[in-house]
């Protein structure tokens, strides 16, 4: 289960991430609207993954993200920014489409391994409230599976920006509200 602590966060995520996206030539302009967002669980118990689905503009983006308690060596370009958590300290927020740890989370998703994470609110070490998913993730077989197996060979497509769907042996398919996009498949 996802941990999510009553806290507080300074920049803000939406701030870290918007100005991330200002960055990035594939995200275009506009407001930044969150359509939802989701978690996997990382098995280590050391990595938080979680993804946003936004609009931005005229684009439907998709952003994994991951956060860690130290810098992740090597990574530097997929740095997103640093936050101050006000029960876990300074946090490393990185692109999750380059962190390995969030990569393998998409992975076992695709292959069945792993259900999204269910999601937990935390106070004062104890738990006080279960938070009803806004974005549902469930994997489905793909245009070209072709009789393949759902072994864990293959890459993982982890597009930003969902304007078409990817295509793969097995497909990653998110529903909020009334819509519904896949935003990962394994080839």
């Amino acid at each position: 289960m996802a941990i999510i602590h009553k806290a507080s966060v300074t920049p803000s995520k939406m701030t870290l991430i918007g100005a991330w996206l200002d960055g990035r030539p594939w995200a275009g302009r506009g407001r930044d609207q969150v359509l939802g967002k989701y978690r996997f669980d990382d098995p280590a118990g050391e990595v938080g993954v979680e993804a946003f689905l936004l609009r931005r503009g005229d684009r439907l983006i998709h952003l994994p993200l991951t956060y860690r308690g130290a810098p992740l060596y090597g990574h530097d370009d997929h740095l997103v920014g640093t936050m101050e958590h006000s029960t876990l300290g300074t946090r490393w927020v990185y692109d999750g489409t380059e962190d390995e740890v969030a990569v393998a989370c998409y992975r076992r998703a695709l292959t069945g391994e792993q259900e999204q994470a269910e999601m937990e609110v935390w106070e004062d070490g104890r738990m006080v409230e279960r938070r009803a998913q806004q974005v549902l993730v469930s994997t489905e077989s793909g245009a070209d599976a072709g009789g393949a197996g759902t072994g864990p060979g293959g890459q993982v497509l982890l597009p930003y920006v969902l304007d078409r769907e990817p295509e793969g042996r097995r497909r990653l398919r998110a529903r909020w509200g009334d819509e519904q996009v896949v935003l990962a498949a394994l080839t």
